[in-house]
């Protein structure tokens, strides 16, 4: 069982040494930095079991794009305007983003009722697989908080480049 207490505090202690690695890293830009990254986010997604945590479901919002909300619409035989109405609002930056969490999909198992038709940011979330891995070290910082997955990536990186 994934416990996010201990994700928060081991995350909270170790937040100041993870953005200093994680802003080096962004300068530095490994030349096989992306090859690293995807083999220890195939490791870490062997162990790590997203229905067990659900944590970015339960307490983070995607961005959800107009072509998320009109297959999501579709998908739920509702019109894209009621789905908006129904779900979402806008944040401080004009994007779309659901106005609650957890997801209004999220169900009582961790499992997502719109699974097959979700948002991108939803499945290219943790970004670890993510080319250019560098780009994205604010964000990365961030998911150390929220998850385990992510925590375990930055950890495994920092044994390679120290």
């Amino acid at each position: 069982m994934v416990d996010l207490d201990k994700l928060k505090e081991d995350a909270n202690r170790k937040s100041k040494e993870n953005k200093r690695f994680l802003d080096k890293l962004k300068k530095k830009k490994p030349k096989n930095l992306n090859n690293v990254v995807a083999g220890l986010h195939d490791e870490v997604f062997s162990y790590t079991d997203c229905l067990e945590c659900a944590s970015c479901c339960k307490s983070i919002s995607p961005i959800v794009i107009d072509r998320d909300i009109d297959r999501i619409a579709k998908h739920l035989k509702i019109s894209p305007s009621a789905l908006v109405d129904q779900n979402l609002e806008l944040d401080s930056d004009g994007d779309y983003v659901f106005r609650e969490t957890p997801c209004p999909f999220l169900m009582p198992d961790n499992y997502c009722s719109i699974y097959e038709v979700r948002p991108r940011a939803c499945r290219e979330y943790p970004h670890t697989d993510r080319k250019r891995f560098y780009q994205i070290s604010n964000l990365t910082h961030k998911n150390t908080f929220i998850c385990p997955a992510v925590f375990d990536v930055v950890e495994k990186l920092k044994d390679i480049y120290k």
